[in-house]
C-alpha cells in the first residue's frame, strides 16, 4: 500500500483511499486521472476492500481501457482472475451476452456499426413509409439523418414506443392554443398547413424509428446504441439480474465522466445502487463530445443526485509550464457560470510542476499556403538548433481534419517524417482507387471513367495525349471506351507504338473478365498487380510513398479476404455492391497505422483525437473565424423537446463547446504554445482573427513573410499545354469549373464519358413536355386570335386541356437511367403532379408568352457564353425571364449569389444581345408553383461578368486544380477516378 501511495500528491490520495459512498474527483488536464483509478483499484484489492472481480471501471475507448488494465497490473504483482475495466458498449456487450434470452433477444446477435446499419436500412428502404425523407432525386440523402437521429433517440432513453406516442399525442394536440404557441406559430397565416405537416413529419420519423428497431430484430441483430438502451432494459424489467450485478460490483469507477450520455449515465446509477460506492473522474472543461451524445449535464447535476458525495479536485499540474496553464484558464473562465467551478464554488486553477517557462506565440501570415509552410519551417528550424528534441515533440492540431492538407503538404515537401492521424481514407488512397476502378472495369469494362482510370496506371507506360485521342474518337463514333481501345488502330493520329501498349492492355482486361468467373477476387487482385508489373514499380521507387502504397494495397487486400470469408455471396459485383454502399454511407475505410514507421514523427491530428495527449511543443492552426470556433449546425432530425430526459443546456452551448474544445488543445502543451491564422484561405473575402484570439488579447500583427509558393497539385505541364479547351462558354460549363476545376478537366475536356443519371433525364422530360405544351398553346391561342370573332384580350384562354398535356408528356418520356421499375414509377406519378400544378397556374394566370427555349450568344471580351432561355413573357413595363425548376423550392432570403448567377446570365442576355428590357427573373418551381422573383442591378451585372472573365481566363491557362470538398465531391461523376477526392 505505502508503495501506491508513495508517488501521489495529497488530493491523489484523498481520491485513492476514498472509503464508501459517492465521491465526485474533477480532475484538471494533466493532473494524472488515470493514475488515480488504477491506484485505486489496486488499493482497493490490496487493502481486501474487493476482490478484482468486485471493482467495475469504465471508461470511454478500448485504448484507455487497455492502459488502464496494463498499469493496474503493474500494481498488482500477483495477478488477479477477472478484472471489469472496459468501455461502456464492451460491458454491455458482456452483460447482453449472458442474459440476452431474459428480455427476448438472441444472445447470439450481430453487433452493427454504423456503415453496417446503413446498408441494413438501404437494402430494405422500400419497407419505410417515407416521404418526406425520401426524396426522388436522391433516395438515400436521409438515411444517415434518420440513424443519427435514432442512434440519438437511445442516448436519450427514447424507444420507438415512446416517439409514436408523442406522435399521436401532437396528432390530437394539433388545434390546441398551446401546441400553436409551441411551434411559435401565433398569427402566422399558413399555420395550419404548416403544423399538418409537421405532424406529418414527426409521423414519419417515429414509424421509420419503430421499423428501424424491428428489422434489427427480424435480422437478429443490434447497433451500438442498442446495447445500452438493452442493457438498460435487462436491469429495469428483471430486478434480480439486476441484484446480481449490484452484489457483485461494489465499488464502480467511470473515467471522463463529462463525457457520459444520458443512458450511460442512468446505467451507473442502477449497476451502483444502493450502495452507491461511485466515484466518477472527469473535469467540465474537457467536455468535447456533444456531437456524438455526451451530456456535460452529467458531471455539472452529479452533486443533485448525490448531495452527500465528497468533493476532491486535483490541480496539480505535471505536463505544462505556468504559463501556459494560466493563459488556459484565463480563457476557460469565459464560460462561467456554467462551469464546476462556479457551481461548486471550488478552484479548479492549475498549478505547474515544471520549473521551466513557457513559450507562448501567435504567428500571423498572408495565407493559409504560407501559414503551413511558416509552421513547418519554425518547427524545422527548432529541431535543428536543440538537438535534445525529437520530431515527435512536436504536434500540429486542427479543428476537422480537412484543414490538415496543407500541413501534411508541406511536411511531405521539406521530407519531414509525420504522422496524419485521421484513421480513415483508406477508399481515397490512390493505389486503392485504382484497384477499385480495376474491379468495377472487369464488372462492366464498358464503364468509361473506370476505363480511363485504368489507362492512367503508370505500369502501362501510355503516352496520355494519346489516350485523349482515343476518348475524342469514341466520344465522336458514339461507341463506348472500350469498344475504341479494340478498334485502336482505326483512330486517327494513334501512333503504334501506343497501338502496341494498348492491345497489351486489351488482352489483360479480357483475360481478367474470364478469371472473374471462376476465381477469388483476393487472387484476382494479387495476381493482376503483380502480372500488370505495377507493384513491381512501386517496390522498385523505395519511396515512402510508394512503401505507403504497399501498405494502403495490403490493408485492402485484408478487406477483400474479410468478404470472402464473411459473405456466402462473395463475387465480384457482390463485392462492389456491398463497396459502394459502404461509400454511399460515408465510409471512407478504415486505415491502420504501422508501427514499425517509428515514433518519431511530427503528429498531425484533430483535437479531439490528440485529447489524452501531450506533446513538448504544440501548434494550433487555422485560428480564424468560422474555423475556430465553427459555424453552429443543428442536427438534421431534432429530437422534439418533449421527448427529451436530460436537463437543456443553457447559454450558447454551442460556443462554451468550441471553447472548451480549444482549451483542450492549449492544454497538450508542455513547453511551447504557438497559434497561427492567415489573412487568406481561399473565400472572396479577408478572415478574421478567431474570436478566441481577440478573447485572449491577441491582434492581427505584421504578417510572417514565406519564401514558398502556395503549394498546388502537381499536374504534367507539358501534357496540359497540349490540351484543347472550349471556343465558348456555357453556364453549366462556367458552373462546373467553380464546383471543381478537375471536375470540368474530365467532363469537357478530356470528356470521360459517364453514366446518365434519373434525375437528369426527369428534368429533360418535364423542360421538352413544357416547352411543347406553351408551344402549342401560344399558337392555337395566336389562331384564335387572328379570327375576327375571336375572344378579346381580356378573355384569353388555354385552349389545350390537361389531358392533352399528359399525352405530351407520355410522348416525351424516357425510360432511361432510373434505378429500377419501382424508381421510375414514382418519378413518373410526381412528373404528372408537377404538370397537373403548372397547368392550374397557367391556366389561371393566362401569361403573355413571347419567348420559349431562346438561345442567345453573349460576347464577353473575345469569349462567346451561349445559352437557351427557358421563357420570357411579356409583362407591364418589360419582359419577365423565367427558369423552369423540378428541384426543392427555395425562399427568396435563401437564395445565395451562386442560385441567382443562371438568371442573371439571361438577364444580361436579354438587355445586351436581345435589346429587351428585364423587369423580373423568376425561378419557377413546379412542385408546388412557386415562384422566386428578383433583378440584377447594374453592380451585380458587372460583378458577375468580372467572375466569370476571371473563370474564363483560367480555364484558357488550363488551370485545373482540384478543390475537393465533401458536398462537391459526394455527387460528382468522376469520384470513383478521382485521386483528389474527399469522401
Amino acid at each position: 500500500m505505502e508503495e501506491i501511495l508513495k508517488q501521489a500528491n495529497e488530493g491523489q490520495k484523498k481520491a485513492i483511499t476514498h472509503d464508501e459512498g459517492p465521491a465526485l474527483v474533477v480532475a484538471g488536464a494533466g493532473t494524472g486521472k488515470t493514475r488515480v483509478i488504477t491506484q485505486r483499484i489496486a488499493y482497493l484489492i490490496q487493502q481486501g476492500k474487493a476482490k478484482p472481480e468486485n471493482i467495475l471501471a469504465l471508461t470511454f475507448t478500448e485504448k484507455a481501457a487497455a492502459e488502464m488494465e496494463e498499469r493496474v497490473d503493474v500494481l498488482l504483482p500477483y495477478g488477479y482472475v477477472d478484472l471489469w475495466i472496459s468501455t461502456f458498449h464492451s460491458f454491455c456487450d458482456r452483460i447482453l451476452r449472458d442474459n440476452a434470452l431474459d428480455i427476448g433477444l438472441p444472445n447470439n446477435y450481430k453487433l452493427l456499426d454504423e456503415t453496417q446499419a446503413w446498408i441494413l436500412v438501404r437494402k430494405n428502404l422500400d419497407l419505410f413509409n417515407l416521404d418526406y425523407y425520401r426524396p426522388l432525386g436522391n433516395p438515400t440523402k436521409f438515411i444517415h439523418a434518420l440513424l443519427k437521429h435514432f442512434s440519438r433517440c437511445k442516448d436519450e432513453g427514447i424507444l420507438p414506443e415512446h416517439y409514436l406516442a408523442y406522435a399521436e399525442e401532437i396528432k390530437l394536440n394539433s388545434g390546441s392554443k398551446d401546441f400553436v404557441k409551441q411551434m411559435s406559430l401565433e398569427g402566422v397565416d399558413e399555420a395550419e398547413e404548416l403544423i399538418k405537416s409537421e405532424i406529418l413529419r414527426v409521423g414519419e420519423v417515429a414509424d421509420a424509428y419503430h421499423v428501424y428497431q424491428q428489422l434489427l430484430l427480424d435480422n437478429e441483430a443490434l447497433d451500438f446504441a442498442d446495447l445500452l438502451i438493452y442493457t438498460l432494459k435487462l436491469f429495469k424489467e428483471r430486478p434480480l439480474i439486476k441484484k446480481r450485478y449490484q452484489n457483485q460490483f461494489k465499488y464502480i469507477l467511470v473515467d471522463e465522466f463529462q463525457d457520459t450520455n444520458f443512458i450511460q449515465s442512468e446505467l451507473v446509477k442502477e449497476v451502483a445502487a444502493p450502495k452507491n460506492n461511485l466515484m466518477v473522474v472527469g473535469d467540465d472543461d474537457q467536455s468535447i463530445y456533444r456531437f456524438r451524445g455526451s451530456s456535460i449535464e452529467n458531471i455539472m447535476q452529479f452533486k443533485d443526485f448525490f448531495p452527500e458525495a465528497k468533493e476532491i479536485v486535483l490541480t496539480d499540474n505535471y505536463r505544462s509550464t505556468q504559463e501556459i496553464l494560466d493563459l488556459s484558464y484565463k480563457f476557460i473562465k469565459q464560460n462561467n457560470p456554467h462551469r464546476l467551478e462556479a457551481s461548486l464554488n471550488i478552484s479548479k486553477q492549475l498549478k505547474s510542476h515544471l520549473d521551466k517557462k513557457g513559450i507562448i506565440e501567435h504567428l500571423h501570415f498572408d495565407n493559409n499556403g504560407n501559414e503551413a509552410d511558416g509552421v513547418v519551417q519554425r518547427i524545422i528550424d527548432m529541431k535543428n538548433n536543440h538537438s535534445d528534441l525529437t520530431w515527435s515533440d512536436f504536434a500540429i492540431l486542427v479543428r476537422a481534419n480537412d484543414s490538415a492538407e496543407y500541413f501534411v503538404s508541406k511536411l511531405d515537401e521539406f521530407k519531414v517524417p509525420y504522422q496524419f492521424l485521421a484513421l480513415r481514407g483508406l477508399y481515397s488512397k490512390s493505389v486503392v482507387v485504382d484497384v477499385i476502378n480495376f474491379f468495377r472495369l472487369l464488372d462492366n469494362y464498358h464503364e468509361g471513367s473506370a476505363v480511363y482510370r485504368v489507362l492512367q496506371f503508370d505500369c502501362f507506360g501510355l503516352d496520355q495525349l494519346q489516350v485523349v485521342k482515343i476518348i475524342h474518337h469514341a466520344g465522336r463514333k458514339s461507341i463506348s471506351l472500350y469498344d475504341a481501345l479494340t478498334r485502336v488502330n482505326t483512330v486517327p493520329g494513334v501512333n503504334d507504338e501506343t497501338i502496341t501498349k494498348i492491345r497489351n492492355v486489351v488482352v489483360l482486361i479480357n483475360k481478367y473478365t474470364q478469371m472473374v468467373k471462376s476465381k477469388k477476387i483476393s487472387e484476382i487482385l494479387v495476381t493482376f498487380m503483380h502480372e500488370s508489373g505495377y507493384v513491381k514499380l512501386l517496390a522498385k521507387a523505395n519511396t515512402k510513398a510508394a512503401r505507403e502504397s504497399l501498405r494502403y494495397l495490403d490493408q485492402f487486400l485484408k478487406k477483400v479476404q474479410a468478404f470472402e470469408t464473411a459473405e456466402a455471396e462473395n463475387s465480384l459485383k457482390d463485392f462492389m455492391s456491398v463497396l459502394k454502399m459502404e461509400m454511399d454511407a460515408g465510409n471512407s475505410g478504415g486505415i491502420k497505422f504501422n508501427p514499425e514507421e517509428g515514433p518519431d514523427m511530427v503528429r498531425v491530428m484533430s483535437i479531439h483525437m490528440a485529447k489524452g495527449l501531450e506533446f513538448k511543443y504544440v501548434f494550433l492552426v487555422n485560428l480564424v473565424d468560422r474555423k475556430f470556433p465553427t459555424d453552429k449546425r443543428s442536427e438534421a432530425i431534432v429530437i422534439p423537446d418533449a421527448l427529451l430526459r436530460e436537463k437543456l443546456p443553457i447559454g450558447d452551448y454551442h460556443l462554451e463547446e468550441e471553447r472548451r474544445l480549444f482549451y483542450v488543445a492549449a492544454t497538450r502543451a508542455k513547453e511551447g504554445l504557438f497559434f497561427t491564422s492567415a489573412n487568406d484561405y481561399g473565400g472572396a473575402r479577408e478572415k478574421k482573427l478567431s474570436r478566441f484570439l481577440l478573447e485572449l488579447g491577441y491582434e492581427k500583427k505584421d504578417l510572417i513573410k514565406s519564401e514558398q509558393e502556395k503549394v498546388v497539385v502537381n499536374q504534367n505541364k507539358s501534357f496540359i499545354d497540349q490540351l484543347v479547351v472550349p471556343k465558348s462558354f456555357s453556364f453549366s460549363t462556367l458552373s462546373m469549373y467553380q464546383k471543381c476545376p478537375f471536375q470540368f478537366y474530365c467532363a469537357k475536356i478530356l470528356k470521360i464519358p459517364t453514366p446518365g443519371k434519373a434525375v437528369f433525364t426527369f428534368g429533360n422530360v418535364i423542360h421538352r413536355s413544357l416547352n411543347e405544351f406553351v408551344e402549342q398553346s401560344v399558337v392555337m391561342e395566336n389562331v384564335i386570335q387572328g379570327n375576327l370573332f375571336g375572344p378579346a384580350e381580356s378573355d384569353r384562354r388555354i385552349v389545350l386541356t390537361l389531358d392533352q398535356l399528359y399525352e405530351i408528356y407520355e410522348k416525351n418520356w424516357l425510360d432511361d437511367w432510373y434505378e429500377d421499375a419501382t424508381q421510375k414509377k414514382k418519378y413518373y406519378k410526381k412528373g404528372k403532379g408537377l404538370l397537373k400544378a403548372f397547368y392550374e397556374d397557367f391556366v389561371a394566370n393566362k401569361p403573355n408568352v413571347a419567348m420559349l427555349e431562346q438561345p442567345f450568344a453573349l460576347k464577353l471580351n473575345n469569349y462567346k457564353i451561349i445559352g437557351r432561355i427557358d421563357r420570357v413573357d411579356s409583362v407591364d413595363g418589360g419582359v419577365e425571364i423565367i427558369d423552369y425548376k423540378t428541384g426543392t423550392p427555395k425562399d427568396e432570403s435563401k437564395l445565395t449569389a451562386d442560385d441567382k448567377q443562371q438568371l442573371m446570365l439571361y438577364q444580361i442576355a436579354a438587355e445586351e444581345v436581345m435589346g429587351l428590357k428585364a423587369v423580373k427573373l423568376t425561378f419557377h418551381y413546379l412542385e408546388n408553383s412557386q415562384r422566386v422573383s428578383f433583378l440584377g442591378n447594374d453592380k451585380q451585372k458587372e460583378k458577375l461578368k468580372e467572375k466569370w472573365l476571371d473563370v474564363i481566363n483560367k480555364i484558357v491557362s488550363k488551370e485545373f486544380l482540384a478543390t475537393p470538398s465533401s458536398f462537391v465531391c459526394d455527387y460528382c461523376d468522376y469520384k470513383d477516378i478521382c485521386p483528389y477526392r474527399k469522401i
